[in-house]
């Protein structure tokens, strides 16, 4: 063989190897409805499809955006928006809280159930292939709890990357909203990691933050779908991209200049490449009178996220919107 026949080949096999690697297997639990970063994490999902072996989409509701119910019809507006209506499984969860519902486990159906059963189900089809499956929650913690508590084996197959905590400092929106979800799940040998929320800190995803103006500009009419889809604040949208700067004209802006923190997608970003942010380790954290403290009757190690790569993070994002329109 020829020198240059041998770079052909060996261009060939680099590529064939490139090619070959496995998405990443993983289920989204959200509070669709709750403000704007959760469809834009999960848009984000949507348009990695090469990236991400998504499973499902589990809802439950926070404070803010009505029940489950209500977060659903959120959710299944952006795969609409996203071109990926049908092509996922969304399952509707908990709108009451884990110490209410962990009462009820037993019980054949609760609230919560049906996606308590499919976060079960998932995993153990991962379990029956020898792999771990991704649970990426992003709101509160009850449904993954109630699934750990049903059938506590699921533990062995999963690792749980959730966007919440402001630690090591108390309060963030997602833990508050389901305290004790958040310590059942601290209390098992679980693979657990935190990507904090950090409010008004560079450390955290708050740090990861967007203008309406440029929104205005990477987003405009990307995304495009062929029937138009009704806004939740009104109007109809032929875009995601279009949808996406009405959600940024209908919410509250910090900062300067005004902005907003897309919190959410950053859980989704750090799964896909785990560069964009840093990671440290903490012994046995848990959560006692709304202060961290270290909980000394289990040995466990939990991953803190922190440090996040904020242009490369919306860089890939936008890119993944740019791609999306030109399919």
């Amino acid at each position: 063989m020829t020198k240059f026949g041998l770079f052909i080949l060996l261009l060939t096999i680099i590529a064939c190897k490139e090619k070959s690697v496995p998405a990443i297997p993983i289920l989204i639990d959200t509070d669709a409805n709750n403000e704007l970063d959760d469809q834009h994490a999960l848009a984000y999902a949507f348009f990695n499809a090469e990236t991400f072996d998504i499973k499902g989409i589990t809802v439950n509701a926070t404070f803010g955006g009505g029940d489950a119910a209500q977060q659903m019809v959120e959710a299944e507006r952006v795969m609409q928006l996203c071109n990926v209506s049908g092509k996922y499984p969304l399952i509707k969860g908990a709108t009451l809280n884990f110490d209410t519902l962990s009462t009820l486990i037993t019980m054949d159906s609760f609230d919560g159930s049906e996606a308590v059963d499919f976060i079960i189900s998932e995993v153990m089809k991962m379990a029956e292939q020898n792999q771990k499956l991704i649970l990426v929650p992003i709101g509160k913690l009850t449904n993954i709890a109630l699934a750990l508590m049903k059938k506590p084996e699921i533990k062995e197959h999963i690792r749980i990357v959730w966007l919440g905590s402001n630690y090591p400092d108390p309060g963030e929106y997602n833990l508050e909203n389901d305290i004790p979800a958040m310590n059942y799940i601290l209390s098992l040998n679980v693979p657990f990691e935190m990507v904090t929320v950090s409010y008004g800190k560079l450390t955290g995803s708050d740090f990861v933050k967007v203008t309406p103006a440029i929104m205005e500009e990477k987003m405009k009419g990307k995304g495009p779908v062929d029937a138009p889809v009704n806004g939740r604040n009104g109007g109809t949208f032929t875009s995601f991209g279009d949808y996406s700067i009405n959600l940024f004209s209908h919410i509250d802006l910090y900062g300067d200049p005004p902005s907003r923190a897309l919190f959410d997608l950053v859980a989704l970003a750090v799964t896909k490449n785990g560069s964009w942010g840093q990671k440290r380790t903490v012994k046995s954290p848990i959560m006692a009178d709304s202060i961290w403290v270290t909980n000394d009757k289990i040995n466990r190690d939990v991953i803190v996220w922190e440090n996040f790569d904020r242009d490369a993070i919306l860089e890939d994002f936008f890119k993944s919107v740019d791609e999306a329109s030109k399919q």
